[in-house]
């Protein structure tokens, strides 16, 4: 019987101690940041990719790169740079800069018109960079 019993607790115990749930996991939430800067052309060639330079600035060690936020109207493009912002980790504050690439291929021939997110303004609007960008064959 005391085996039984000593068995069972070692059962229950092993079972209770078992979870599908990973404490461990990463907890984390997105956060669009504004572009401080650009580095664009001046003008596109039909037919070309290019790769432009988008400039932001990282709060903390848990903000990482995750991908771009954009709206595609025609050859209008609205862009913000999106963070993954990790909850879970103890991460100091701290100002970083960090540059990332946006891949662009030119498929028309008409200007292209970007609109980069900058933040919001006092009233809480949203701010953009707006560049027009003329393409050439």
């Amino acid at each position: 019987m005391k085996k039984f019993s000593l068995i069972a607790v070692l059962l229950f115990s092993f079972f209770w101690s078992c979870s599908i749930e990973d404490d461990n996991e990463p907890e984390f939430f997105l956060e669009v940041l504004p572009i401080d800067s650009v580095e664009i052309p001046q003008e596109f060639n039909y037919g070309e990719t290019y790769d432009l330079l988008l400039t932001y600035t990282r709060p903390t060690f848990c903000h990482t790169f995750n991908n771009f936020a954009e709206t595609v109207s025609g050859h209008e493009r609205t862009i913000a740079v999106v963070n993954t912002v990790y909850t879970n980790l103890n991460c100091a504050e701290f100002s970083e800069t960090v540059t990332v690439n946006y891949e662009l291929s030119i498929t028309g021939t008409q200007t292209y018109k970007f609109k980069f997110y900058q933040g919001k303004d006092s009233e809480g609007h949203d701010m953009y960079y707006t560049v027009e960008v003329p393409v050439v064959q």
